[in-house]
């Protein structure tokens, strides 16, 4: 097949829409399809090509930049956060710079394709495709919107978005032919009318790349989080509060890999046994993980996604899941005592091999 992937995450950005297209990519390359990915021009992107010598088409350097006020006071900081969201929230600015970006990229391709995946987050990806298909000019037989995450329904933010946005999805959802998403759940946060085009198609990896170290035995547990920490819906703060009134009878350590720091004081500097590291590349990281007594999850019931635990079910050891609003506190030290009989259980791990994730996006050219 001839397969094209229009994204604004890929090599060697970390994040879940990254890894998404990153290794749609590889896979589709590896089974000899004929792969061209249009995305922003990153540095490192070549040392992937060297490896997968699929088509690299760039969009080039993003040029719109959020507002900013050289040195600013308090205030200032205060002002330039106000702005910005406000740009974000009212006008998608500036990721609406992909819009055209993907515009003229696909108004200057000439070759058609058989499959057309457009993987968003940001949105704009997807209405640039829209913008260019029509009945009678269309790049691929086949367009998938693959929605990692809801738009007009999304549930992380703390704002809606604006009505006006509900004309600009259901506009793009007309056009499309398929729109995946990465579990059954997220179909309530579409517009019904679209419910028929949706197609689950989860997470994928290589679960081969993955490479593991020995266990640390030297009587202290460890244990570690990895990724983004969202104020009531992937809180750390409860659970933190729980570690950090253990007494020094419990030896623990708990290694926290994010970037989501307001989080995490004051407890990072309150208690020494609970360590935060900078984020990690992803295969570095999960060999990491890999020499720990176990990993933890948080998760809101209703808008859980399965990408994380995924990558811990990859690693086979045993998972401690923390509910929002319900810290069972009895598992926790289960835990950290060595008993892992509470631990979560991830379904059918298979159903995220790569392998089996690329043949559920070929399976819609039939």
């Amino acid at each position: 097949k001839k397969i094209l992937i229009v994204t604004h995450g890929f090599y060697p950005e970390l994040g879940p829409r990254s890894f998404r297209a990153t290794e749609l990519a590889k896979e589709f390359y590896r089974q000899g399809h004929e792969v061209t990915v249009m995305a922003p021009y990153r540095s490192g992107i070549e040392e992937l090509i060297k490896d997968y010598p699929f088509e690299f088409k760039s969009f080039g350097i993003l040029k719109w930049k959020n507002f900013n006020i050289k040195n600013p006071g308090f205030i200032g900081k205060i002002f330039n956060r106000a702005v910005n969201r406000f740009l974000s929230l009212f006008f998608e600015y500036p990721m609406m710079e992909l819009f055209f970006k993907v515009r003229k990229a696909l108004k200057k391709e000439k070759k058609k394709y058989d499959l057309l995946i457009s993987v968003a987050l940001p949105y704009p990806i997807h209405w640039g495709v829209a913008s260019t298909w029509s009945n009678k000019s269309r790049i691929a037989d086949v367009w998938v919107a693959d929605c990692g995450d809801p738009y007009y329904f999304e549930e992380n933010d703390s704002f809606r978005k604006p009505f006006y946005f509900k004309y600009v999805e259901k506009w793009f959802m007309r056009k499309v032919t398929f729109i995946s998403i990465p579990a059954e759940f997220l179909k309530n946060n579409f517009f019904p009318e679209f419910h028929l085009k949706i197609k689950i198609i989860p997470q994928g990896f290589k679960f081969e790349d993955v490479q593991k170290e020995a266990t640390i035995k030297d009587g202290v547990i460890r244990f570690a989080y990895a990724g983004s920490l969202i104020p009531k819906k992937r809180d750390p703060r409860d659970f933190l509060e729980f570690l950090s009134r253990l007494d020094d009878d419990f030896k623990f350590e708990f290694h926290i890999f994010s970037n989501s720091v307001d989080l995490l004081y004051p407890y990072i500097y309150k208690d020494r046994r609970i360590l935060l590291h900078k984020p990690m590349e992803r295969i570095e990281l999960l060999k990491k993980l890999s020499s720990f007594n176990f990993v933890v999850n948080f998760m809101d019931t209703k808008t859980q996604r399965p990408s994380k635990l995924i990558d811990y079910s990859i690693l086979n050891i045993p998972i401690l899941n923390i509910e929002m609003d319900h810290l069972d506190e009895k598992n926790i030290v289960a835990f950290l005592n060595g008993d892992y009989s509470g631990k979560y259980i991830v379904e059918n791990p298979d159903q995220y091999r790569i392998e089996n994730v690329c043949q559920k996006f070929l399976d819609l050219c039939k």
